[in-house]
């Protein structure tokens, strides 16, 4: 064995340090197990036809925005957590570091998230108004379910550009807001803040092939897909 020049063993050293730098931010916080697999986003299989909710929302549409624009986000995300980039345990911790996060994972994992949560909150023959206890929580906070829904379209059309428009709870209270892009009232980064308990994707992609420029055509129609009961699970 050749012996080892103090010039070899300071490079070596400094390898070492480099190698062990890259890995620490993910140790601070994680056991080795957690290192080698940081939480990743997975796409919901869509809980109906891509033309279950024509005429609202027409088949088209969906598929595209499924298949296309929401698969893009769940790839562009994993792409960049899996280059070494962040690590977190799950979606909560994820999105409470968005201001940490690159414009890449901020960007696709609003977008991943954003649009599992949509294509939950809408279902067949949905919409109308709610009963129970998040009727209850609606009246409570906005005097009336017209008053609430006058508010959220309000939020939805006023929305400039691309974004969501959403319901939260906050604090203990029902709010509406509305966020740009993809980002969610979960981000720390985000100025509107709470937990969603409904949203409406503004984005053009979402509703340009059947209703063109008429935002609020769409709006109109979306009201009509709301799946009240998933809205009353998340309020619990």
């Amino acid at each position: 064995m050749k012996p080892i020049t103090r010039r070899k063993f300071v490079e070596d050293s400094i390898k070492a340090t480099a190698a062990a730098s890259l890995f620490a931010p993910f140790a601070l916080n994680a056991s080795p197990s957690e290192m080698a697999a940081p939480y990743l986003f997975t796409q919901v299989a869509l809980p109906y036809a891509f033309n279950a909710l024509e005429p609202n929302i027409d088949a088209m549409t969906m598929e595209i925005h499924y298949t296309k624009h929401h698969a893009a986000y769940i790839k562009n995300v994993n792409e960049e957590i899996a280059a070494g980039k962040f690590f977190y345990e799950n979606e909560k911790d994820f999105f409470t570091n968005a201001s940490k996060l690159s414009a890449k994972a901020k960007n696709n994992g609003g977008g991943a998230w954003n649009h599992n949560f949509f294509w939950q909150i809408m279902k067949p023959s949905g919409g109308g108004a709610p009963s129970g206890k998040i009727s209850d929580a609606i009246n409570g906070a906005f005097g009336s379910f017209d008053k609430f829904k006058e508010e959220l379209t309000k939020a939805a059309l006023g929305r400039f550009g691309s974004g969501w428009a959403w319901l939260v709870t906050h604090e203990g209270k029902l709010k509406i807001g509305s966020t740009a892009n993809q980002d969610n009232p979960m981000m720390d980064s985000s100025e509107f803040k709470g937990t969603p308990l409904l949203g409406i994707d503004v984005w053009e992609h979402a509703y340009y092939l059947k209703y063109q420029n008429k935002r609020n055509e769409y709006v109109a129609s979306w009201w009509n897909t709301v799946n009240w009961d998933e809205v009353a699970k998340k309020l619990s």
